[in-house]
């Protein structure tokens, strides 16, 4: 039998009295429940507690410890957790086996880009562009955090999220699925715009100075690059994402439009 699905694979937690009540406000999100402090009080519990009520979202109460531990974070909590349900997120497991039996797939690995706000745009730019997940390793790349949500505008808690142990975990399995690797740099002979991209491909995206991993490196396929000028040396990782993303997009839609005129 399958291993049981972690609570991490399942839910996005978020913490804090304004950022909880903001989800309960948006009755768009499916809330597994709220998590109080035995020592949490005031006005704005209160308010929460009734929404909660009127949503029929439980809600559980715990030593504040135990609040902080859930949280992952022991300053900003403020006695409340709320667990909500991300229906798009996966586990690698799930989305390499995925990717193995399709022949079109298309996804972002972040390995070592860890600004949150850089994270949270490239969540919100890959899943308007229409890239089937995108990958945030557990070591090197921030959870879906406050910043994140923020700074994806919302979108993180409905992108195609995958977790992973590490970037290159990711990349090898996802190679063994059949996905072709491409990683980005600014020194890379071959441009983007140029290049002939596999159908089933995997985008490596490094941190801005460091790069990416060796054990990464090691496992592309391709680099490319995106083209420069006005003495423009490289593109914000976000910056960059987002160029990739939407080129890819372009080319699908081409390829859409060239399919509907000789179906003619």
């Amino acid at each position: 039998m399958p291993s049981p699905r972690s609570p991490k694979d399942t839910f996005i937690t978020v913490y804090g009295r304004m950022p909880v009540l903001e989800v309960l406000m948006d009755e768009s999100l499916d809330i597994d429940k709220l998590v109080i402090a035995d020592n949490a009080h005031g006005d704005s519990l209160n308010q929460i507690l009734s929404l909660a009520q009127r949503r029929g979202v439980p809600v559980k109460e715990a030593s504040a410890q135990r609040v902080k531990l859930l949280a992952g974070n022991g300053k900003q909590d403020q006695g409340i957790i709320a667990d909500v349900i991300a229906p798009r997120l996966a586990t690698l497991a799930e989305f390499s086996g995925w990717a193995a039996q399709t022949s079109d797939c298309r996804s972002l690995v972040l390995d070592g880009v860890n600004n949150p706000a850089n994270v949270g745009m490239i969540i919100r730019t890959a899943t308007a562009a229409g890239i089937d997940a995108i990958v945030l390793p557990r070591y090197g790349s921030p959870g879906i955090n406050p910043l994140v949500i923020k700074a994806s505008a919302g979108v993180a808690y409905r992108a195609a999220v995958v977790r992973a142990a590490t970037g290159a975990e990711a990349v090898a399995e996802l190679r063994d699925a059949g996905c072709r690797v491409y990683g980005l740099s600014a020194g890379a002979r071959t441009g983007l715009y140029e290049a002939k991209i596999a159908r089933k491909a995997v985008f490596v995206l490094g941190n801005e100075t460091e790069g990416m991993s060796a054990e990464t490196e090691d496992l592309i396929d391709t680099w490319l690059s995106i083209p420069m000028a006005g003495g423009v040396e490289s593109l914000n990782v976000a910056s960059a994402a987002a160029v990739l993303c939407f080129e890819l997009a372009r080319r699908d839609s081409v390829e859409r439009s060239r399919l509907r005129k000789s179906a003619r």
